[in-house]
């Protein structure tokens, strides 16, 4: 039997499906062919990545001063008017509130030292038994910034009193190169209000490792002369007088611009309250001592206007009038409602103006 073959004109057609070719294939038929790269899962570990810029944080600052910019007027504003009360007021005020805010932040850093014994320290350089005399002497030195001298960012280290040491060790960790880091930092925010600056480096102390020993101390006074670098009467922003939750560490930058910005309106109240009072404790005074003779009595009242408390040797000390001169106008300004014995005690007295 002979068989028929079907012509290839007989053969059915399809019309969907096109004559096989290399430009025709289906991608569906190259399955053994991988896939374009961007649609392969990445196995491989992360290479490197390029770290952020170091002044990308003062971006973060500006920002935050942006969203408190009505809070940061009204400082300003209360900061100007004490800058000027202090520019037009006596020497002594500045003295005064410096010794203020040296003791406030003595505790906020965890020294404790009172007002009586920072008095005490700075004048007679009395310290008592129990006492820490290096804490003392860095409050003591805090007093001295804060009521003189250059400002910190002339040259950091003068300002703090700290070098480098003599070594010629190679990649040895130095306080000129963290200074300088803290220092390229502030620079770049020089357009920053000086009030949130000093914000800013007080909370980039540690990061630029400057606070390595717990310098909180160091870090604060740093801060509120920078705050009040663009006044002449103020050398310093009053800060801790206004509580020591100003100075805490946590937080968004936005939250803790915020704590210092209350923290150093209520302290500026407090100062321009406490020069209200001792101005008219001043007033008060020399109309009630008019009666006194001779230079004691005004060098003594200008002594109790200028420190908070006053020890019959510290106004020895501060008047050069005898022991028996002191004590005898102590006694007589007490009588008359002008000043009060603190201590309660019958040796070593402490005596404050009768605000």
């Amino acid at each position: 039997m002979t068989s028929e073959l079907a012509e290839p004109s007989d053969l059915p057609q399809n019309p969907e499906k096109p004559h096989s070719g290399p430009e025709q294939t289906r991608d569906e038929e190259l399955w053994f062919i991988p896939g374009p790269v961007e649609n392969e899962p990445d196995y491989l570990p992360p290479g490197p990545k390029s770290d952020p810029s170091e002044t990308a944080v003062v971006e973060d600052w500006r920002q935050a001063e942006a969203g408190q910019a009505a809070l940061l007027a009204r400082v300003a504003a209360r900061l100007g008017a004490l800058d000027d009360r202090l520019g037009r007021g006596p020497e002594g005020w500045r003295h005064r509130l410096a010794l203020i805010e040296a003791a406030e932040l003595s505790w906020v850093a965890g020294d404790r030292i009172g007002p009586d014994r920072l008095a005490l320290w700075i004048a007679l350089r009395l310290a008592g038994a129990q006492e820490d005399v290096e804490a003392l002497s860095r409050v003591g030195w805090a007093v001295r910034r804060l009521t003189g001298g250059p400002g910190p960012e002339s040259s950091l280290g003068d300002f703090l009193g700290r070098q480098d040491p003599a070594t010629d060790t190679p990649g040895e960790d130095l306080f000129s190169d963290r200074a300088a880091s803290w220092l390229y930092l502030m620079n770049a925010g020089r357009t920053l209000h000086p009030i949130s600056r000093a914000c800013m480096g007080f909370h980039l102390w540690n990061i630029a490792g400057l606070g390595q020993h717990g310098d909180t101390l160091e870090a604060a006074v740093t801060a509120v002369r920078i705050a009040a670098s663009d006044g002449a009467g103020a050398l310093f922003a009053p800060l801790a007088m206004g509580g020591a939750w100003a100075l805490r560490a946590d937080g968004t930058p936005s939250e803790r611009l915020s704590r210092w910005l209350s923290g150093m309106e209520s302290a500026t109240l407090r100062a321009m309250r406490h020069l209200d009072d001792i101005e008219a404790w001043s007033i008060r005074a020399e109309a009630t001592m008019t009666v006194l003779s001779g230079r004691t009595p005004p060098a003594l009242r200008k002594v109790l206007a200028d420190w908070p408390l006053v020890s019959a040797p510290m106004a020895e000390a501060l008047t050069g009038a005898s022991r028996a001169a002191v004590q005898r106008n102590l006694g007589w300004m007490e009588n008359r409602g002008l000043l009060y014995e603190v201590t309660g005690q019958g040796r070593f007295k402490m005596w404050r103006a009768q605000l």
